[in-house]
């Protein structure tokens, strides 16, 4: 049966990796994209060819509460009600300790956490019954690492925002939380910083989108007694003995 999702950061890497697997699966997709306009647009048409019933762009500072609410107000009138919300819109910077500032915290914080609450609260109200909403956190949100102090508060945040919303939401939407491990490193990053990950890494090896999208799967429809939960997709990170990022 198709539905409605919206993705947001769904322009590039893991939120376009996850759209376009909604795509296969027939539903209507709605991309969340800030700045990426050509590259939103160019994943609408992509999710189209899939096999999407329908793909629409959508544009919006998260940060910015009416943004959001706009947003919102033009999905309905273009889908209607929603049935899945997928948060993947993520900033990461990084922030040595002797160099914090005010704003590296308010950064953070506005577009991991506040954006995530905002979306959550303003789209369950236009959810249909046995709705999923789906957050990000981090495997940094549950074993913080070095020099990136803000980010990995706001995604510890996220996890403590997921499980409040499971309780308020249910029995009618169920929330549950993803904690990547390293997916997708940036291109220009150092073949010997990636070594290190997949060192550091028991599983051995760099995250793929693919691990996210079985995540994404079993948390929308693979399993609909699964609420509150906040599940690691990290290769093993967590139980290792090393915090190297």
């Amino acid at each position: 049966m198709s539905k409605t999702v919206l993705i947001t950061g769904a322009a590039k890497r893991i939120g376009k990796a996850i759209a376009l697997d909604m795509a296969k699966r027939g539903h209507r997709i709605a991309l969340h994209y800030r700045s990426s306009k050509d590259e939103a647009e160019a994943t609408a048409k992509e999710c189209l060819a899939a096999g999407a019933e329908d793909a629409k762009i959508y544009c919006a500072d998260l940060t910015d509460s009416n943004a959001i609410y706009t947003m919102i107000s033009d999905l309905v009138k273009d889908f209607g009600k929603l049935d899945m919300l997928i948060c993947s819109a993520a900033v990461f910077r990084k922030t040595e300790f002797n160099k914090l500032s005010e704003d590296d915290f308010d950064f953070h914080i506005s577009a991991n956490l506040k954006s995530t609450y905002l979306l959550a609260i303003g789209m369950s109200s236009q959810m249909n019954k046995d709705g999923v909403i789906i957050t990000f956190g981090d495997w940094s949100g549950i074993r913080p690492y070095k020099n990136y102090l803000p980010y990995c508060v706001s995604k510890a945040a996220v996890i403590s925002l997921t499980k409040a919303l499971a309780q308020e939401l249910a029995p009618d939407i169920r929330v549950n939380c993803i904690c990547p491990g390293t997916i997708l490193p940036p291109e220009d990053a150092p073949a010997e910083k990636i070594e290190q990950i997949e060192n550091a890494t028991p599983l051995g090896r760099i995250g793929k989108p693919e691990d996210i999208l079985a995540a994404v799967h079993y948390l929308t429809e693979g399993s609909d007694f699964t609420t509150g939960v906040i599940l690691p997709v990290d290769g093993g990170r967590l139980v290792s003995n090393s915090d190297l990022y």
